[in-house]
């Protein structure tokens, strides 16, 4: 018997996005076109696979079972294959997925766009959104060639590679009226209202646990999704933000604001990025890995 084996990518997809409209657009194809390769899946398999309901497409029961050996076998080929082929990037044309936190956007992702354009100007990238579920990002599925962040539990074919630690600091406004030194103390940490970054995904909890570890309290004022809208927040207001080493790097520029050491020492946390073990062999994202664990590398241990 003969298989097509663009079914499986299609398989896989629609198992993670449960709708024909966001995983047609995920693989890049019109919607007829998914819809016609779920017909042969299901022609194919013999079973309905998914079944429309109120919120989205269901999985059957066939369908839970074969997803993981469709998965392994994905791998499987592309090991076989895309391990066999030699990568130039100053002659590739390809684009690839990425999806970074907002921590990495900020701080990583252009120095990372930089190094691309100058070694690889064929290759271009999409960035898509970090969420609440590895399963959202398209990792899971292999869809997304990696995912940058931090990650707790991640499924077992994720392979995950460490890539550098960032710290924690303050950051008030230059003229704050109770902050007038180079340092704040815990007392007037614990008195001020603090604007709080809620990035999607777990890594939100890192802050949280160091600040409940370190027996130091923060009252929240207001919370936002995105390290971006923080400088201009705390520039207006008396409020406070503890945000990552990088970003304060970043914003010690600013003459409007003025960063500070943390009162106690919240420790670090981990960066990270994962990728789906199909393209553990590939030649080309093998060459990517390399560079982003570079610049990260180059990054973190700029001097300040």
């Amino acid at each position: 018997m003969r298989y097509d084996l663009n079914l499986l990518p299609v398989f896989l997809t629609l198992m993670e996005e449960r709708s024909v409209t966001r995983a047609a657009e995920r693989l890049g194809i019109t919607q007829p076109a998914l819809s016609n390769a779920l017909t042969r899946l299901r022609t194919l398999l013999q079973d309905p696979l998914f079944i429309r309901e109120r919120y989205g497409m269901q999985p059957t029961q066939k369908a839970e079972e074969l997803a993981p050996v469709m998965a392994a076998a994905l791998a499987s080929l592309d090991d076989l294959i895309l391990g066999q082929q030699a990568f130039d990037p100053a002659k590739a044309r390809l684009q690839l997925i990425l999806a970074p936190n907002s921590y990495v956007e900020y701080t990583l992702m252009p120095a990372i766009v930089a190094r691309l354009r100058a070694q690889a100007p064929g290759i271009s990238l999409r960035l898509a959104p970090f969420g609440t579920d590895l399963a959202e990002t398209g990792v899971i599925s292999g869809s997304t060639a990696l995912v940058m962040g931090r990650f707790v539990d991640p499924p077992d074919n994720l392979i995950v590679q460490h890539l550098m630690d960032d710290g924690l600091a303050c950051v008030v406004r230059a003229d704050h009226p109770l902050v007038t030194g180079q340092k704040i103390s815990k007392k007037q940490y614990e008195q001020l209202k603090h604007v709080n970054v809620l990035p999607p995904g777990r890594l939100r909890a890192g802050l949280f646990q160091a600040l409940q570890r370190e027996g130091l309290k923060r009252e929240v004022a207001v919370s936002v999704t995105h390290f971006l809208s923080v400088p201009e927040m705390v520039a207006v207001t008396d409020c406070c933000a503890t945000l990552p080493g990088l970003i304060c790097r970043r914003l010690a520029s600013d003459t409007r604001l003025k960063v500070l050491p943390t009162p106690v020492d919240l420790g670090t946390f981990p960066v990270e990025m994962a990728w789906h073990v199909r393209w553990r062999n590939d030649p080309a994202h093998r060459w990517l890995r390399g560079v982003i664990a570079e610049v990260a590398t180059e990054v973190s241990q700029a001097p300040t």
